[in-house]
């Protein structure tokens, strides 16, 4: 079975700083995509940063300049490196992953696995809130 626990979230101020992590067993990341999404009270469900198994990246503008996606081969692990954190970064955020051949679609749910139901493997969620 695959498996995915993310951690790492927190109270922070604004600018400061935080990593989250993501564990997954049972897949391999060189047959996998990754990514992490945010869904903050109220709003859609939103794909930040992914890596594709070939190391493509890609970061939403929102994040861009600010947040670095990374994967660790030995640990297994995915992490989000989050700088110069906003209020408005406050979220939920969750990791997710998808086997290869990766596929790429989106639903009009707000909920994260309904929206982005090409990713069938999810982390429970790890809170992060931003204070002014």
């Amino acid at each position: 079975d695959v498996q995915l626990v993310d951690s790492g979230g927190d109270s922070v101020q604004t600018g400061g700083s935080l990593t989250l992590s993501c564990t997954v067993s049972g897949l391999s990341f060189d047959m996998a995509g990754m990514a992490w999404f945010r869904r903050a009270p109220g709003n859609d469900c939103a794909l930040i940063s992914s890596v594709a198994n070939d190391g493509k990246i890609f970061y939403t503008d929102a994040v861009k300049g600010r947040f670095n996606i990374s994967l660790d081969n030995s640990k297994n692990t995915m992490y989000l490196w989050m700088k110069m954190l906003k209020p408005e970064d406050t979220a939920v955020y969750y990791c997710a992953a998808q086997r290869w051949p990766l596929k790429y679609g989106m639903s009009t749910s707000q909920e994260c696995r309904a929206r982005y139901f090409e990713y069938p493997y999810w982390g429970q969620g790890t809170q992060v809130t931003v204070s002014s």
